[in-house]
């Protein structure tokens, strides 16, 4: 059995997800109990969202899934990194790649890469 400390934040865990072959770092996320169980029992990455106050399937609206490839837990078992297989071509709900496209220089921030989706489109309200 394998129990990670969700105590320390209330509830949730943070997930560093990156990609799982070229070690991009994708997205942060956080998981509650039921997010860490769905994800272990699916092999598809799932989050609690603190906004919605909800578990969330990645991808599940946009198409862009995460399938878990290996799950790494650090040293005070309260944070995990998934690597993951990217599906589709986004992690982003801007519709970028990854979440980190914003690039500090010169006392300024810098947008980097170019969206792979229209959110307009993917996320119609």
């Amino acid at each position: 059995m394998i129990t990670l400390d969700f105590k320390k934040m209330g509830g949730l865990i943070p997930a560093i997800v990156q990609d799982y072959k070229t070690g991009e770092v994708l997205m942060l996320a956080f998981m509650n109990q039921d997010a860490w169980d769905a994800t272990l029992d699916t092999g598809k990455a799932t989050y609690y969202s603190r906004t919605r106050q909800m578990l969330w399937i990645k991808g599940k609206t946009s198409g862009n899934m995460q399938l878990v490839k290996e799950i790494m837990i650090d040293c005070d078992d309260d944070t995990i990194l998934l690597k993951v297989e990217q599906v589709g071509g986004a992690s982003c709900h801007l519709g970028y790649r990854g979440c980190f496209f914003k690039k500090v220089e010169d006392g300024a921030i810098r947008i980097i890469g170019e969206p792979v989706f229209n959110p307009e489109e993917v996320y119609k309200k």
